[in-house]
């Protein structure tokens, strides 16, 4: 099996590619910069250019991952253009490259986002939920649409609806980790805004489930339960042995924050009805034991 992934360096890209060569997967790695080693397969999406189809004809499967972070920068109207593109436009470029090819793969695997969904309040939603019309909401949809070439062209093509990746080596677990330690954690807002989640070992298994199952369309990468920001606060403030005392006001957060507030105030209520349907099985579907061993194991 000869499989195509770009953001192969990022959070989750690394964890998979280190999952697949496991065991003995050929992988070949997108990069927009000039090609350095074997696995290389540039391409150049800022100008329009994909990948060369005399690489990647015949490769079986390809799994987009690559965007901007949407927690790295302030989101400037510059910033949020560069999210957009950083998603729809690479996404729209790769998707005609793939639907052109002699021998096209036999499925893509396209990152997206529970951010489709907007703010679903305490309304538990999947994947036949209505989608939101928030910013996130609107580059998610647009995310999605933009790979209809290689729908149309036969490709199994999976709309990949991620929530929240935990781990210690990266993304908003990362993050807050060094605050707890020191007895800083705070619940944020309320604290009874939903938070979807899922672990990251659980995410990486999922995306090879879905490389070998037959699922198209939108599958939400999630754990089973998600929980309130209170409860997953409480989690992380047990896994450290610290006490999690403090809260953060939501309008201090906006002031702060600016629109990416949105991030951590949001509230999703999201299951992932089809990966559980199609018999997948999560390791990790609790928040409590899943933050206690990724603290643990440094995961």
């Amino acid at each position: 099996m000869r499989v195509l992934v770009s953001g192969a360096s990022g959070l989750i890209g690394s964890a998979l590619v280190r999952s697949l060569r496991a065991d003995g997967v050929s992988v070949q790695r997108l990069v927009r910069r000039a090609v350095q080693q074997a696995d290389e397969v540039g391409w150049d999406p800022q100008a329009g250019r994909g990948p060369d189809p005399k690489v990647v004809d015949g490769v079986d499967a390809v799994v987009h991952l690559s965007g901007a972070g949407l927690g790295d920068r302030f989101w400037t109207t510059s910033y949020k253009r560069e999210i957009r593109a950083s998603r729809v436009e690479t996404t729209r470029i790769l998707a005609e490259t793939l639907a052109g090819l002699a021998a096209p793969p036999r499925v893509f695997l396209v990152a997206s986002a529970i951010g489709w969904y907007g703010d679903t309040g305490d309304r538990e939603t999947d994947e036949n939920g209505p989608p939101g019309s928030d910013f996130l909401a609107n580059v998610c949809r647009e995310w999605e649409e933009a790979a209809a070439p290689a729908r149309l062209a036969g490709i199994r093509t999976v709309h990949v609806r991620s929530g929240i990746v935990l781990s210690t080596r990266g993304g908003a677990l990362a993050r807050v980790l060094p605050l707890f330690r020191l007895g800083l954690g705070a619940r944020l807002g309320t604290g009874r805004q939903w938070v979807s989640w899922i672990a990251r070992p659980d995410h990486v298994a999922a995306l090879r489930f879905l490389l070998d199952s037959d699922l198209s369309g939108p599958v939400n990468l999630t754990a089973p339960q998600p929980v309130t920001n209170a409860e997953y606060t409480a989690a992380i403030a047990r896994a450290v042995r610290r006490p999690a005392l403090l809260s953060v006001p939501a309008p201090a957060l906006r002031l702060l924050l600016g629109e990416m507030a949105q991030l951590l105030l949001v509230s999703q209520r999201v299951i992932p009805r089809r990966l559980l349907d199609a018999g997948f099985t999560f390791g990790y579907p609790d928040v409590e034991s899943a933050v206690r061993e990724l603290v643990a194991s440094g995961s």
